[in-house]
């Protein structure tokens, strides 16, 4: 990998690189706030992605989304929705490598639940959100970044209709998810047609193609954002070396003493806070038995002696050197003092 002009970086493209997923989709089409396309080029390309770690919004949204399948499944489908369990069975992410598309070159993903008509063909494609964020759904209307989700495998399937389902969740929803039934008070439909939605989907599929090629398929990245992309560009710019043969015993040596010394530092910390309060009090005191002249006083113990020196320095007073620039006009002395403690011999 390398940092080349306008803020991107070039690699040798992997042999075998993800898709472009309903979640990346609108990221590379730039509508998309949360994820940003050098984001999506990074996972794609395998040069870097964000370590995924279950948190209580994943977790209600695995629990409460089979729920909402049953409910939509119950009173608007009547029983024609099937879910990925039902056409590829259990645990169809390692049967189908998390893409139901895979003759596909660029495109590919996972739908959530799909209906069928009664000649046994899919006719609807159903995305299913869980969230705490109302106001995202204004008008009762999905959010672009998520209806495109659903646009995308509505295109590779060659449907047309899309239902876009939303359960919002208040807090105590996230701490018992399995509590939580879906309801017309808490779950929102957005039904609508591609083709009317957004009528140059098309043109859609085509930028994101073009994105593809441009920079996928030529290794080279889309313009990064020092801000958007500070956590991905900070694991980039870290270079872990490992280490040859020579080096690991000196390393695990290291290691060990380390870990001795951190554990000695973490049993003194208690002695070495008293310390500091005991010689600030020394301190104090010689302050004090400064005669005209003198430039150190000493006190001695048993063990240490201890030192206070008196020096002067000339410093500058910043505030005036900026309002004339001068410098030694304005040139004051201070007095300053240097305290040691040292092993008596």
């Amino acid at each position: 990998m390398k940092w080349i002009d306008g803020n991107r970086v070039e690699i040798t493209p992997p042999k075998r690189c993800k898709k472009l997923t309903g979640t990346r989709f609108a990221a590379v089409l730039g509508l998309d706030r949360w994820t940003t396309p050098f984001e999506v080029w990074c996972a794609v390309t395998r040069t870097y992605e964000k370590p995924f770690e279950d948190n209580k919004y994943t977790i209600a949204g695995k629990t409460i989304e089979p729920k909402v399948i049953e409910y939509l499944n119950k009173l608007y489908f009547g029983g024609s929705l099937k879910s990925p369990t039902d056409i590829y069975g259990e645990n169809y992410f390692q049967k189908t490598w998390g893409d139901f598309f895979p003759k596909e070159r660029v495109f590919g993903g996972m739908w959530y639940a799909l209906a069928y008509n009664d000649k046994g063909a899919v006719e609807s494609v159903i995305e299913i959100k869980t969230t705490g964020r109302v106001e995202d759904w204004a008008d009762g209307k999905a959010p672009h970044h998520y209806a495109l989700q659903a646009c995308l495998y509505a295109y590779l399937l060659g449907v047309d209709h899309v239902v876009m389902v939303a359960s919002f969740l208040e807090e105590k929803d996230y701490v018992n998810p399995e509590a939580f039934e879906p309801s017309i008070e808490n779950t929102i439909i957005d039904e609508f047609l591609v083709s009317e939605r957004y009528p140059q989907f098309d043109k859609f599929i085509k930028a994101a193609t073009q994105w593809w090629d441009k920079h996928v398929v030529t290794g080279i990245s889309p313009a990064f954002d020092e801000t958007a992309d500070k956590e991905i560009l900070a694991a980039l710019r870290k270079n872990v070396v490992e280490s040859d043969e020579d080096l690991t015993s000196i390393i695990e040596e290291a290691e060990k003493l380390k870990n001795v010394i951190d554990t000695v530092k973490a049993s003194i910390k208690d002695y070495e806070k008293r310390l500091k309060k005991l010689t600030e009090s020394i301190k104090a005191y010689c302050s004090k038995q400064f005669r005209d002249g003198d430039n150190k006083v000493e006190i001695e113990g048993n063990d240490y002696v201890f030192t206070l020196t008196r020096s002067e320095r000339l410093t500058i007073d910043e505030d005036a050197l900026k309002a004339d620039g001068l410098y030694d006009k304005y040139a004051v002395s201070t007095e300053t003092f240097r305290f040691t403690q040292t092993k008596r011999k």
